[in-house]
C-alpha cells in the first residue's frame, strides 16, 4: 500500500479545524443491491474509528416513508427510491474535491463498489448538483397518497407531478394496478433510469412513444 493510502493513526488526523468553514458536497456511492443499510452502518463505524468525522458527515439511504390510504385505512411503509445507492456528504476542501484520505475510506468500505460519476483508476467522482440534492431530500420526506385509478399501458409517456421527477416525462414499461404503481424510465443523472411511480404521482398520459 502506498503512503497516500496508508491510513495509520498519524495520517488519520487531518488538520480540518472548523467544518463550518469548509465546502461540503454530496456524492453518490454504488453498493451491492440489498446492502445499502449495511454499507451505511459500516461507513459510519469506519468514519469514527478512522477519525474522519471532520471529512465525512451525513450518510443516507435514499428512501422515503410512505402512508397509503385505501378504503379509509392508512398503512405506512418504507420504500427505497434508488436500490444500490447510498448518499454521502463529504468535505471538499481541495478545489471542491474530496481528499485522498476520505476517498480511500469510502471506496474501501465493505459493500461499496464505487462512486457514481467516477471514471475509475482512483479518479475523483463528480458531486451532485444542489438541485439534485434538494429533490432527493424532498423525496425522503413523509408522503401521503390516496388510491387512484389510471388508464395507462406500457409504451405510453406520462407526465410526472410529484416527487423528485415532478415536471418530467417518463416512458411506462410496466403497470401494477393492484399496487397502484407503474414502472417507467426517467432521465436521472444524465441517463435513462428505471423508477417506480405511484398512480398519484402521474397526471396525464401524453402519448405512445
Amino acid at each position: 500500500m502506498s503512503e497516500n493510502n496508508d491510513l495509520s493513526q498519524e495520517n488519520n488526523e487531518i488538520p480540518v479545524n472548523n467544518t463550518d468553514d469548509i465546502e461540503k458536497s454530496w456524492f453518490v456511492v454504488h453498493t451491492y443491491s440489498g446492502y445499502e443499510h449495511k454499507v451505511k452502518a459500516n461507513l459510519e463505524s469506519r468514519t469514527q474509528t478512522m477519525r474522519m468525522t471532520e471529512q465525512i458527515f451525513r450518510i443516507l439511504v435514499p428512501e422515503q416513508e410512505v402512508t397509503t390510504i385505501q378504503d379509509g385505512e392508512a398503512k405506512t411503509s418504507v420504500e427505497n427510491d434508488f436500490p444500490g445507492y447510498v448518499l454521502v456528504e463529504m468535505a471538499t476542501p481541495q478545489d471542491y474535491n474530496m481528499t485522498d484520505e476520505a476517498w480511500y475510506v469510502v471506496r474501501n468500505t465493505p459493500g461499496v463498489t464505487g462512486f457514481l460519476g467516477s471514471h475509475g483508476a482512483g479518479s475523483k467522482p463528480n458531486s451532485l448538483m444542489p438541485e439534485e440534492v434538494d429533490l432527493l431530500m424532498k423525496r425522503m420526506g413523509m408522503a401521503t397518497r390516496e388510491v387512484v385509478t389510471l388508464a395507462v399501458e406500457a409504451g405510453q409517456i406520462v407526465k410526472i407531478i410529484a416527487g423528485p421527477f415532478s415536471g418530467m416525462e417518463g416512458t411506462v414499461t410496466a403497470v401494477d394496478s393492484e399496487k397502484q404503481t407503474l414502472e417507467a424510465t426517467v432521465e436521472v443523472f444524465g441517463r435513462e433510469t428505471p423508477t417506480e411511480l405511484d398512480f398519484a404521482d402521474v397526471d396525464t398520459v401524453l402519448d405512445d412513444k
